[in-house]
């Protein structure tokens, strides 16, 4: 069965996909094996600025030649992390396994070890959700909730001096503005929108057990 906006599971996906494609960049299976490559390799690099073993992996076309992995991520190299995955059976071991494929040809063999070093799949795991729920609200739910607050504010000004019937219990009462009362809207969305930014996006990194044992030993 074709993906359409009929045969979609979720109406996200279906009926509102026009107006929610761009979170696909976030919360796809697309989305979630980049954000995985991108934790793996940042993890890699920040561990070498700290094992002695692999010192050599300081210098700067290394590190850039490791994070080109995910910034040019494609399509089709989540579909060969999902080729990997057939033969792992297991999504994270896949992304590990499809790093090493693609530094085969700029790092030793002996610094491959090193990938995913001390870590349990859901250090990765509850590091790229947190991570993808950062960028989204950053770069789309922030911006347009902004938008739609500007918009507001701009209405408020011109139906500033608008009357209009106020209620309270359902009963006609004094008369209001408009404007003002677009106004108590965008307070409102104002509020929300700060606390929502106070909110900390957390991640958790403990290593196998959660004891850093294996980096302690390194």
């Amino acid at each position: 069965m074709v993906l359409s906006t009929l045969t979609a599971i979720s109406p996200v996906d279906g009926r509102y996909r026009n107006k929610a494609e761009n979170l696909a960049a976030y919360f796809s299976e697309y989305a979630l094996i980049k954000y995985r490559v991108r934790v793996e390799i940042e993890y890699f690099i920040t561990l070498s600025e700290f094992l002695p073993q692999l010192s050599e992996l300081n210098a700067a076309e290394v590190k850039k030649g490791l994070r080109k992995i995910y910034q040019e991520f494609t399509e089709k190299d989540a579909l060969r992390v999902k080729e990997i995955e057939s033969v792992t059976n297991h999504d994270v071991k896949a992304v590990e396994y499809f790093i090493k494929e693609k530094t085969n040809h700029f790092l030793a063999e002996k610094y491959h070890e090193f990938i995913h070093f001390g870590l349990t799949s859901q250090d990765i795991n509850n590091t790229s959700v947190p991570l993808s729920i950062k960028d989204a609200l950053q770069e789309v739910y922030y911006p347009g909730l902004e938008e739609v607050i500007g918009a507001l504010k701009k209405y408020a000004e011109e139906w500033m001096d608008i009357p209009m019937l106020a209620k309270t219990h359902g009963q006609p009462a004094s008369p209001t503005r408009l404007g003002k009362e677009v106004m108590v809207f965008v307070y409102r969305l104002e509020q929300q929108l700060a606390l929502l930014k106070a909110v900390p996006i957390s991640a958790k990194f403990g290593g196998a057990t959660g004891n850093f044992n294996a980096h302690h030993v390194a």
